[in-house]
């Protein structure tokens, strides 16, 4: 009999393996009368206004009174200019991420003690946990894997691959067929960073030796061009031209634009994407498998749980906002973030959907808890600081200016400098 897999379990084997990005509550009970004052709570995210919006109207419908004003900023420039709104004293109420300097500088309001932080798992509230305080809540969680276009596929023969060496064999056959096989938004810092890292989840977090690695790097006890191996091997799919130095140039948008539309057969992201797919071809049959390894039967999916909200400690509308904060701790809030943007939830005992069908070759790497992003262990190098620079030293090296050698040593001394800066 075919076993079914909810998101339920899937998301207690992502909590026992992935690290959370989340936070914690607010507040009473909602009342929905609790105010008649007309404000505006103005609400920065990373990612776009209709990945949260059951969840938002939700809010208009609960509370009248509230306008919010969602505001998307690209990952690219999402921290900095978060940064220079708080520093002016003119931030957004909530924020839909979280930065140790925020909380170092007295931006971000401590939640410590609201009482539904409670309603979230210990894991789900640990990456926003500084020195015992709690200064954001969980949003639903994320991964995301590869994408594949099933007529192409089916088209050639192709199956989804079990090891990197099949996955550079099917990118061989779609070239040597006239088909692209990967688009790629090189124009951001994430995609090849996530790529890359993948091949250290399959291989080099795989050796017993390395169990600690997170830990000991956020002190420069072990250093990241230890992944060498790793991305060596990743580096054939650059070598070989099936990632090139043009989608430099070629956006997000133009990527899923460019998978959506035939033009490519393969193409990472994740559940945020999917819609927007859909909308531009609703004829498109799609699945995802996950990134493999050299000698992985199973792969990994970059993940864990998502950007946390936090609440601006000098806005001018707390109480509105911890309402609002309050009501994302009830699992018909978590059932509309899910709706709108796939993935786990962290609330306690909620009763998760399964797997949608688009992400059922996917299911055993979740199942052995292979989803995984290490950034948010490693203290002083965690948020998106590091990993931006990481992203823009391979983004030199698809253009030729740096080899993996080079883009290691580097990230290694960019590392070192924000260990030092931490002291």
């Amino acid at each position: 009999m075919k076993k079914k897999v909810s998101i339920a379990s899937l998301a207690l084997v992502l909590l026992a393996t992935s690290i959370s990005l989340t936070g914690c509550g607010a507040g009473k009970e909602t009342n929905a009368d609790s105010s008649t004052k007309k404000v505006t709570i103005r609400i920065a995210s990373i990612n776009r206004d209709e990945t949260r919006k059951a969840f938002l109207d939700m809010v208009k419908e609960k509370f009248p009174n509230i306008t919010i004003d969602y505001n998307f900023i690209d990952n690219n420039t999402f921290a900095d200019v978060v940064t220079t709104q708080l520093a002016s004293g003119a931030g957004p109420d909530i924020i839909e991420g979280y930065d140790i300097k925020w909380v170092k500088n007295g931006y971000l309001l401590d939640l410590t003690g609201k009482e539904f932080i409670s309603k979230f798992t210990d894991n789900g509230l640990k990456p926003t946990n500084y020195e015992g305080k709690i200064y954001g809540i969980p949003t639903t969680g994320w991964f995301e894997g590869v994408f594949y276009n099933k007529d192409i596929f089916d088209k050639f023969g192709l199956k989804p691959p079990k090891t990197f060496d099949e996955w550079l064999a099917i990118h061989e056959k779609l070239k040597q067929n006239g088909v692209n096989p990967q688009a790629m938004g090189a124009q951001s810092w994430e995609p090849m960073m996530k790529q890359s890292m993948s091949m250290a989840f399959n291989e080099f977090y795989s050796k017993p030796e390395n169990k600690n690695f997170d830990q000991d790097v956020q002190t420069g006890k072990r250093k990241i061009s230890e992944w060498s191996d790793a991305f060596k091997s990743w580096d054939e799919i650059i070598q070989k031209k099936y990632l090139t130095q043009d989608m430099l140039g070629i956006t997000y948008d133009q990527a899923l634009d460019e998978f959506a539309s035939g033009k490519a057969a393969m193409w990472e992201s994740g559940p945020w994407s999917y819609d927007a797919m859909m909308k531009k071809n609703p004829n498109l049959k799609l699945d995802m498998f996950p990134l493999p390894g050299k000698t992985s039967s199973t792969g990994y999916l970059v993940g864990g749980p998502g950007n946390p909200w936090s609440v601006n400690a000098k806005g001018k509308h707390q109480a509105e906002v911890l309402e609002i904060l309050n009501l994302m701790a009830t699992p018909d809030a978590q059932k509309a973030l899910m709706k709108s943007y796939f993935g786990p939830s962290f609330l306690k005992g909620l009763d998760n959907p399964e797997l949608p069908p688009q992400y059922t070759s996917v299911k055993d790497a979740f199942v052995q808890g292979r989803v995984y992003a290490p950034w948010p262990y490693w203290g002083p190098l965690g948020g998106s600081n590091f990993i931006t620079e990481l992203g823009k030293l391979l983004q030199d090296h698809l253009a030729g200016d740096k080899t993996i050698e080079q883009v290691l040593q580097k990230a290694d001394k960019i590392a070192a400098d924000f260990i030092q800066q931490a002291k």
